[in-house]
């Protein structure tokens, strides 16, 4: 796979460059007149002088290894990135030769970053650095900024509410309630309980005609709630027999 990404184009206009900076020339396999690291050291020398100070130009593996790695670290101090360079049995051995024309292409972007002219435009320049300065009563203003990454609840704001604790009366247009009188007031679109509405109840505490259909007892009024809807006064239904029929009164309303 990664033989398939290497790219013959790229090698021919990497060969140009090369032998356009080094006056020497390459040869017809572009592997092996790489492979001892001659041209790529005096590469290296005319993009940076001095960067590499010994070449040697021994046929002993270990002397073209060593000119490899010559060459490899004066690429680093030359500024490229770490993960864009190659190793040298990448290049001695044939071992990825892919990643050795992704760093030479990558060599030829930061000698055209740092100004080199050269006859032939290949590479791709790296991104300037853009550093802001900004003033001490800047950044104080700034550390009182929260961004939108803390959160939100989509852009929700608490314009107008009241403080929690606040009674508040809950109208609905609909039914034709009267509108609010003050900020106190909130109507169901602020919030309801899965679309129920409080119509015709009546207010905590209120007293409550409790009544069973079944007995074919009859409300009283309004105020009257079927057993299902809860308790009278916090009284429980223990020893009870649901469907039985049981009256409460009150003597207020029957």
């Amino acid at each position: 796979q990664l033989a398939q990404k290497y790219d013959p184009q790229k090698e021919a206009e990497l060969r140009t460059w090369i032998e356009s900076v080094t006056g020497q020339q390459i040869g017809p396999d572009f592997q092996k007149g790489l492979k001892d690291g001659v041209i790529l050291c005096e590469l290296m020398n005319k993009l940076q002088p001095n960067s590499v100070r010994k070449i040697n130009r021994s046929a002993q593996n270990w002397h073209q290894l060593e000119n490899l790695s010559n060459f490899i670290k004066a690429m680093g101090s030359y500024g490229m990135n770490p993960v864009d360079l190659f190793e040298a049995n990448d290049l001695f051995e044939s071992g990825n030769l892919t990643q050795v024309q992704v760093s030479l292409l990558a060599l030829a972007g930061m000698a055209k970053t740092k100004g080199m002219q050269s006859s032939v435009d290949i590479g791709v320049k790296y991104s300037e650095k853009q550093q802001r300065n900004f003033d001490e009563a800047k950044m104080k203003a700034g550390q009182c900024v929260i961004g939108l990454q803390m959160g939100t609840n989509k852009c929700a704001s608490q314009s107008g509410m009241t403080a929690y604790g606040t009674r508040r009366h809950l109208y609905d247009p609909k039914n034709q309630i009267l509108p609010p009188m003050d900020h106190s007031t909130i109507s169901l679109q602020m919030g309801t309980n899965k679309c129920a509405s409080q119509v015709g109840m009546t207010a905590p505490g209120t007293r409550r005609h409790i009544y069973d259909a079944k007995t074919g007892t009859e409300k009283c009024d309004n105020s009257s709630m079927s057993l299902q809807m809860g308790s009278n006064q916090g009284a429980n239904q223990s020893g009870q027999v649901f469907g039985l029929g049981r009256q409460i009164y009150d003597p207020k309303y029957c």
